[in-house]
């Protein structure tokens, strides 16, 4: 499918070599100021061609607001988003005539729809995500608005050179001083270098490890840490619909991802219970929050008020330019070389993927739990509830006094 979210609902459409890329928001809540500047940030750091670190494809990715919105003002009706292709080069992919490309998508599309895209990888391309992050900047820019929230994300490993709260063996889930980084972490530091890793020394490792494998015609792949700030109380569904599933449906969904985990992860099958619980403490601003964060701001499937954090892995491009001994279509041995231009490692520029579609998971759960708060704020107050049920229907009776 290529529509995302319930309520928020994003259609993205475009193949890597056709005329435009884009997509269709349904149900963006009216009043939201929103210009092609709001969007055009996010998609000029998803861009190829930003540094020797990625594809030399030149694409501008200029966007351009079809329709939904008017002075600048949406006005709750679809809004339509395109970006124009403008430096295809279906040429370079004639060997995919004959061979389906390792690890790429080629021959399963063909088993799927009995045709595929002839050149690129069509629908499976990254290019695909531009639709994504293009809907997700306008789903930011209204929970910025409404409730303050941020969403940073960062190149936390690529190949085997990592930061040193993934290779920590404290008897903890993450080393002391990682929460206040993650408080503190910001789009700007993360942007100062092309590789988008915070910690500079890091960071120039990662550099060298990519430009190696660049030289060699082959390809690395990396993980992307996102923390999501400010986050709403009460945002998830029970049972199949949780906040991490929803995030892990979302991430995984992303070209080239191949794992995903929230708060400890799998660090947190290494810890004993004591060590892994976080336990309830009374806040400054008066509300019950946890001490520790090991469940990455989700219990139950639901938001706690704590920051939300995950990792994405991603593997390297299939994509190389070194030759590979494979088989063509009809099963004869043969060489591939690919001459198509393509990424070294993803994760640089799946940065402003990842954080996109996280908006995009935190929008939709804003708007459902915000339809649901607001037909239970028209029924009359239920009497003689017990203690711990008196949060609900007090916060149902501060809406409705608001609302009146």
């Amino acid at each position: 499918m290529s529509t995302f979210g319930t309520i928020f609902r994003v259609t993205t459409y475009g193949e890597s070599h056709g005329k435009s890329v884009g997509c269709i928001v349904d149900n963006c809540p009216p009043g939201l100021p929103l210009v092609e500047a709001d969007i055009q940030t996010q998609l000029s750091r998803r861009r190829p061609g930003q540094s020797d670190l990625t594809t030399p494809r030149d694409e501008k990715d200029l966007v351009t607001i079809q329709s939904g919105t008017e002075f600048g003002i949406t006005l709750g009706t679809p809004i339509g988003l395109l970006v124009p292709n403008q430096d295809q080069r279906p040429h370079d992919y004639s060997e995919t005539d004959l061979y389906p490309r390792p690890s790429h998508a080629d021959w399963t599309y063909l088993q799927k729809y009995g045709v595929k895209a002839s050149s690129g990888g069509g629908r499976s391309s990254a290019r695909e995500t531009i639709g994504r992050v293009a809907a997700g900047a306008i789903a930011e820019k209204y929970l910025k608005l409404a409730h303050g929230v941020e969403i940073v994300a960062f190149v936390s490993s690529v190949s085997n050179v990592a930061m040193p709260f993934i290779q920590t063996e404290d008897e903890n889930a993450f080393p002391e001083g990682f929460w206040e980084f993650l408080n503190a972490i910001t789009r700007e530091e993360v942007d100062k270098d092309p590789v988008r890793c915070p910690d500079n020394e890091i960071s120039e490792k990662m550099r060298k490890r990519i430009l190696e494998v660049k030289a060699a015609k082959d390809s690395v792949g990396g993980t992307v840490t996102c923390v999501i700030r400010n986050v709403p109380l009460g945002l998830g569904e029970p049972c199949f619909d949780k906040l991490e599933a929803k995030l892990a449906h979302a991430m995984l969904s992303i070209p080239a991802t191949k794992g995903f985990e929230v708060g400890s992860g799998f660090k947190g099958t290494t810890l004993f219970g004591h060590q892994h619980n976080d336990p309830w403490v009374k806040k400054e601003n008066g509300i019950l929050g946890t001490k520790t964060n090991n469940s990455g701001g989700i219990q139950g499937g639901i938001t706690n008020g704590e920051n939300i954090y995950f990792r994405v892995a991603f593997k390297p491009p299939a994509t190389i330019s070194q030759a590979q001994q494979t088989a063509t279509y009809d099963g004869e041995d043969g060489t591939l070389a690919a001459r198509g231009r393509h990424d070294p490692c993803v994760v640089p520029r799946a940065v402003p993927i990842v954080e996109s579609m996280a908006a995009l998971v935190i929008m939709d759960a804003v708007m459902i739990q915000q339809s649901r708060q607001s037909a239970a704020s028209l029924l009359p107050p239920i009497p003689n509830l017990p203690p711990a049920m008196v949060g609900a229907v007090q916060s149902r009776e501060q809406k409705k006094i608001r609302t009146e």
